[in-house]
């Protein structure tokens, strides 16, 4: 019996923790970061956007994030540590981008 509910209670904290922020962590430069467009290199920054906002819900004290800590509190740690090297590769990207801007003239 005790079995079957630290199973149930294990399989229902396996779902919940799935659903815990994971912003994707960006790479600084690419190799053909030369060859982007004005027009790609607007989108880029507003992909990096999204994620340095998604990656800021992972660095709050949100429910999922609370509701972890109570279930599993190595995924908060966790949560919290993917949040900051996102937010950082992304801001590094942007500097780049914002350069590579400048250095072609674009205009937005």
């Amino acid at each position: 019996m005790k079995t079957a509910k630290f199973l149930s209670l294990l399989a229902a904290g396996s779902l919940f923790l799935s659903g815990c922020v994971s912003p994707e962590v960006v790479t600084t430069n690419n190799v053909d970061d030369a060859s982007l467009t004005c027009e790609e290199i607007k989108t880029q920054l507003g992909q990096l956007d999204e994620i340095r906002a998604e990656a800021k819900k992972g660095k709050t004290a949100s429910g999922t994030n609370v509701a972890a800590a109570i279930l599993f509190w190595p995924a908060v740690i966790g949560n919290y540590a993917n949040a900051n090297e996102a937010l950082e590769a992304a801001n590094k990207r942007h500097e780049v981008l914002v350069a590579l801007a400048k250095k072609k003239r674009c205009k937005f």
